[in-house]
């Protein structure tokens, strides 16, 4: 049960019922990380277009890394909610749920790309250290494997995003939908 009222799609009236049905459209199901959001509806408008632009939009980070980053984050920060549900969007491009699992775990003993591992290492010591994070550890390996600057920043602006909505989850007491977070849009 959620910490804060949360206004259901069937109860929502004028801007948040447009809201809604626009999401359904975009997503294929509204998620309960959007219905905490209810009672203000412009930020579920700008938290959506936010989310839209750095996972679904042009970035040189292909989409399953975005997601993988989205599994790590949330995994370094305990937030279930979005464990499961990009878990799930990984698993989509992945089609291997040990692998995934994996992931979740301890990504340090999957056998990655070395971009990818450092992709990880990256979202992961920025959510659980971010004063660690200096240019010679960590940009200038990521520039070396081959990774551009609009990379490198779509990989922090992920790592950061995830952040703040696996902290939004958790102070809030966001819960699992009752199908797993299954069935929403994945491309």
């Amino acid at each position: 049960m959620p910490f804060i009222k949360v206004i259901q799609p069937e109860k929502a009236e004028g801007e948040l019922k447009v809201i809604y049905e626009d999401t359904l459209k975009k997503r294929g199901k509204i998620a309960e990380v959007h219905k905490i959001q209810s009672l203000n509806p412009q930020s579920l408008v700008n938290h959506m277009d936010l989310y839209l632009t750095l996972m679904f939009g042009k970035s040189p980070l292909r989409r399953y890394q975005r997601e993988m980053i989205a599994v790590v984050v949330s995994s370094a920060n305990i937030c279930r909610y979005c464990i499961q549900h990009h878990a799930l969007a990984l698993n989509h491009f992945w089609k291997d749920d040990e692998r995934v699992i994996q992931l979740a775990d301890d990504f340090m003993k999957l056998d990655l790309s070395k971009t990818d591992l450092l992709l990880c290492h990256y979202a992961h010591s920025l959510t659980i250290k971010p004063n660690s994070i200096n240019e010679e550890e960590f940009i200038v390996p990521m520039k070396n494997a081959g990774l551009d600057d609009r990379a490198i920043l779509d990989a922090a602006l992920v790592t950061n995003y995830f952040n703040f909505v696996n902290r939004m989850v958790l102070g809030l007491g966001v819960q699992l939908e009752d199908d797993g977070g299954k069935g929403y849009a994945y491309e």
